[in-house]
């Protein structure tokens, strides 16, 4: 068993360790500070590589000069001045961002521009005008589709989509007859407009108004 002086020995020997290996890291690290960084300093100035791109938007042919990380959704509300495609969460989950390309909903958000070269793209202007609502629109209205209605042309342009996935035959999850064409019951278009988020809980007008719609019966 040790004694007192031989404990008190081996506690001044342990933090005088300690007070060294704390000095060196100190030293260390000012050092590190002062070293200068590698290679010529990142010019502010430079030019973001851009490229020309194509694209029918609204049955509209247009052409932008786009930096090539420019999204779709940017290329819609920065380049061309279509405001009503919104950009909500920026990041896939809540589907305010929602157009038509070439026929099937995406989120423009997490697409980049340069990548629809030709496509087709319909944003909520092209559905319809204030004189001429589109029937999806129009229904909207009708059913207080909306309150806010920050995500109501997302929502109008999913349920457009929808409507033709259906018709098409394409399943969703909740299909239970892979087979036959999906009903057109409140469980199917829940399901397949959950990608689009009202945070006011307009979701159950929603629903009535795509089935009127689609000529469901009330």
């Amino acid at each position: 068993m040790a004694t007192p002086r031989e404990i008190d020995v081996k506690r001044r020997t342990l933090m005088a360790a300690t007070v060294a290996t704390a000095a060196v890291g100190a030293v260390a690290s000012r050092a590190g500070a002062q070293v200068p960084a590698a290679g010529p300093p990142a010019s502010s100035n430079a030019a973001a590589p851009t490229t020309k791109v194509s694209f029918i938007v609204n049955g509209k042919a247009r052409d932008l000069a786009l930096d090539t990380r420019t999204t779709l959704l940017d290329a819609l509300r920065e380049g061309l001045h279509l405001g009503g495609t919104k950009k909500g969460c920026d990041h896939g989950q809540c589907g305010a961002c929602t157009v038509i390309l070439d026929g099937r909903r995406i989120n423009s958000c997490l697409t980049l521009a340069v990548m629809h070269e030709g496509s087709k793209i319909t944003t909520i202007e092209g559905l319809g005008t204030p004189d001429k609502l589109h029937p999806m629109q129009a229904a909207f209205v009708k059913h207080d589709g909306y309150q806010c209605g920050y995500c109501t042309p997302g929502q109008i342009c999913s349920a457009v989509a929808v409507l033709a996935e259906i018709e098409a035959g394409i399943p969703s999850h909740v299909t239970a007859d892979l087979n036959g064409k999906p009903p057109l019951d409140d469980a199917e278009l829940r399901e397949r407009m959950s990608g689009n988020i009202c945070r006011c809980g307009a979701y159950s007008n929603i629903v009535e108004a795509i089935g009127e719609v689609a000529g469901r019966k009330a």
